[in-house]
Parts: C-alpha cells; sequence; structure tokens
C-alpha cells in the first residue's frame, strides 16, 4: 500500500499535487471545526444548563444549511473561479468557528453553527472540482479515496485535541483552536494554481444563475438520484458517527482520554478504508465497491455497538468505519464523473449537501431516541446502521457508471 501511495504521488506533476493537498487540506480543517462541536455535547449541555438533544441541534442547523452554501459557493466558484473561492470558503468557516468560542447562550451557538454550516457546505464541491479537475484520469479512485478520507482526518485531528486539550482549555478553547485552519489560505494563495479545465473554459465564467439551473434542470434525473443516493451515504457516516462519542461517555463513564483514544483509532480504520475502497473501485468499478463496502458494515455491527472493553470498541469502531469510509472514498469520483461539465462545481456539492439536508436530524432523532429508551444509544446506532447499509446498497444498485470519463469544462 505504502509504495502504491508513493508511485501515485510520483506520477504527479508539482501543480497537480498542490491542488490535490489545498483541496484535501480543506476538507479536512472543515471536518476538524465539525467535529470539535460533535465532541463537545455533553460540555455544553452541562455549561447551558440543557440536555444533549437540545445541542445536538447544532448539528441538526450545521447540516441543513450546507445545501445553501453549496450552492452559493459553487455559484461563485464557476464564475470566478476553484481556487479564489476556496480560499474565501476556508477563511468563512474560521472565522464562524471562532466566533462559536465566544457564544454567551445556547441560541446564539445554535446561530452560529447554523452560518457554520453554510460556509462548511461549499468547500467540498469547491475543492473536490479543483482537484479532481486537475488530476489525471488514471489513478482518480485512489485520488478521490484519499480526498474524501480529508473528512476522516479532519475527525482524526478532533480526536487528538480532544484527548490532549479538552481537560485543560474546556469546550470554548476548542473552538478556538478551530480558528486555526484559516492558515490554510496562505498556502493555496503561495502555492496553488486555478483549474486547468475552469481556466480552458473562462468563456462560461460570467454564466447566469438562470443558465446554470437551466444545466441542472436538463440533467435532473441524474440530479434526483444522486441526492437520494447522498441521503443514504450521510445516513451511513453521520448515523454511525456523530453520537459514537458520546455513546462511548454517557452510557459506558468512558473518560476524555479514552474516548479520544477510541475515536482515534476508529478514524485510522476509516482512512485505511477509504483508500483501499477507493483504489479497488478502479478495478471492480465505483458501484459495485460501494455496495460490498455496504454490505461488509453489516456482519460489524454487534462488536461496534456492544463491545465490553474500550479495546473491544476501538476494534469495533476500527473495523465500521473501515467499511463506512471505504464506502464514502468511492463518492469525489462517482458523483464528478456522473456530473456535466457545465455545472460540475455546484451539482456535485449540493446534491451532497441536499443529501445532508434529508437526514439532518439524524444526531438529534438519535439522541432522543437513545434518551427516551434509558440511555441506549447502543440499540439506536445499531438499528441505524443496520437499515441504512441497506438502503445504500439498493440506491447504488439503480445507478449508473461512468468510470474514469475524461472531466472537462465545455
Amino acid at each position: 500500500m505504502i509504495t502504491e501511495v508513493r508511485a501515485a504521488f510520483r506520477s504527479l506533476s508539482r501543480a497537480e499535487r498542490h491542488s490535490f493537498f489545498a483541496a484535501l487540506g480543506g476538507w479536512s480543517l472543515d471536518a476538524f471545526d465539525f467535529f470539535l462541536y460533535v465532541f463537545c455535547l455533553r460540555a455544553i449541555s452541562a455549561e447551558f444548563h440543557t440536555d444533549v438533544k437540545a445541542v445536538a441541534e447544532g448539528i441538526f442547523l450545521t447540516l441543513a444549511f450546507r445545501p445553501l452554501g453549496a450552492l452559493a459557493f459553487g455559484w461563485l466558484a464557476e464564475r470566478y473561479g476553484r481556487r479564489p473561492i476556496l480560499m474565501l470558503n476556508v477563511l468563512s468557516y474560521s472565522a464562524l468557528e471562532l466566533a462559536s468560542a465566544f457564544a454567551p447562550s445556547l441560541g446564539a451557538l445554535l446561530a452560529l453553527r447554523a452560518l457554520f454550516g453554510f460556509a462548511m457546505g461549499g468547500e467540498w464541491g469547491v475543492g473536490a472540482a479543483l482537484a479532481l479537475e486537475t488530476l489525471p484520469s488514471r489513478g482518480r479512485g485512489f485520488f478521490s479515496g484519499l480526498l474524501q478520507e480529508g473528512y476522516v482526518i479532519g475527525y482524526l485531528l478532533a480526536s487528538v485535541v480532544f484527548a490532549t486539550a479538552f481537560t485543560f482549555v474546556g469546550w470554548r478553547g476548542m473552538f478556538v483552536i478551530g480558528a486555526l485552519p484559516a492558515a490554510l489560505v496562505f498556502y493555496i494563495r503561495r502555492a496553488v494554481d486555478e483549474s486547468p479545465a475552469w481556466l480552458a473554459g473562462r468563456s462560461r465564467q460570467r454564466v447566469s444563475v438562470a443558465q446554470l439551473w437551466a444545466a441542472v434542470r436538463n440533467h435532473a434525473s441524474t440530479f434526483l438520484f444522486l441526492v437520494v443516493l447522498m441521503a443514504c451515504f450521510n445516513a451511513f457516516s453521520h448515523g454511525s458517527q456523530d453520537l459514537y462519542p458520546t455513546f462511548l461517555q454517557a452510557q459506558h463513564g468512558f473518560s476524555a482520554a479514552v474516548t479520544g483514544t477510541i475515536a482515534i483509532v476508529m478514524n485510522l480504520g476509516a482512512l485505511a478504508g477509504g483508500v483501499f475502497f477507493g483504489t479497488l473501485s478502479e478495478r471492480i468499478g465505483r458501484k459495485r465497491a460501494i455496495m460490498l463496502a455496504a454490505a461488509a458494515a453489516l456482519p460489524m455491527i454487534p462488536l461496534w455497538a456492544y463491545a465490553s472493553a474500550p479495546p473491544w470498541f476501538a476494534l469495533g469502531a476500527f473495523l465500521m468505519q473501515f467499511m463506512v469510509q471505504g464506502a464514502w472514498g468511492i463518492v469525489p469520483a462517482y458523483l464528478n464523473e456522473l456530473s456535466p461539465a457545465a455545472v460540475r462545481a455546484i451539482l456535485p456539492g449540493f446534491a451532497y449537501q441536499l443529501g445532508n439536508l434529508a437526514l439532518s436530524k439524524m444526531g438529534p432523532f438519535q439522541a432522543g431516541l437513545a434518551e427516551a429508551r434509558g440511555g441506549d444509544y447502543a440499540g439506536v446506532l445499531a438499528g441505524t446502521v443496520g437499515l441504512v447499509a441497506l438502503a445504500l446498497i439498493a440506491v447504488t444498485a439503480l445507478g449508473r457508471e461512468a468510470r474514469a470519463t475524461a472531466l472537462t469544462v465545455n
């Protein structure tokens, strides 16, 4: 695996490597900021004297506002280029993360998380377009897997910070740390070139909103399929990740250090799974690889949800996220290959975030159901993952495939 990774990166030009790392960094740090909130649900609820379900509404608001951000930032990226809008995006979500540290009330914090969701929603589509339009088609599955696992890298970083710093800085200090991603803008400004595909088609850059909407409408069936697919994907990831730290703390009484350590192991599995299944999709196809990963998650449920000691929880979490993020690793390549060139900065990201919106109540719903059942997070998590994995397999089977198609801008 290490040899394959080295060979893949050696095959890239300097400009291609910088574009990939800019997109990977933007997505990783975006996810880092999102998961800092996830880790702090119990601490925030204690300070504001409310329950976890009320604070988990912040997850809902973040996910619910992401489609608007995808639409707004995607439109800007079609007009003004991927690179400058990616910088604007990173600055926006970093500033809102910092503002969250100074929220005087739960209401103010929830409003800031909604705005954070707007900023977060734009990053994935813009970053993926910049990277995948710059990279060669050969090896796209591998780079797609690694790019999507920026989400996991962000979760991993949040796990490390939570395990090592939370005891000393509290939840507000965590959000101050979450402002550091703004420094990525200096790297993008200095080292990253604009997408060559966008530059080749820059005569389109003043395209109107009406023209973009017409392009989306002309590919309505593809768009609707991607929205349903991403609803299943987002339920698969958020349903297995967002409340897992709370489950470990609330149902088993694990400390911040133990919870963070299990999350670190979990995300190492997710990172490995994304790269493995992304690379595998080059050989067996995107659809088959997604379905295989989702099916393999089912036998992992008992160990993942019903283990008896931290080491076993860590193993179960590693295996579960190897499969969950294994399926996810194929998403950037699959969505961009299915999307028409005229709306590639908008359609994949907008479909992605509408899928988020459809399942944006997952966190509060799971928390409320678990609390209503006497704190039975294990049963709720196990049921969620089982049902969603089956749904993802069924929906993926209905789709088409466009593996290795050229990603140009008309």
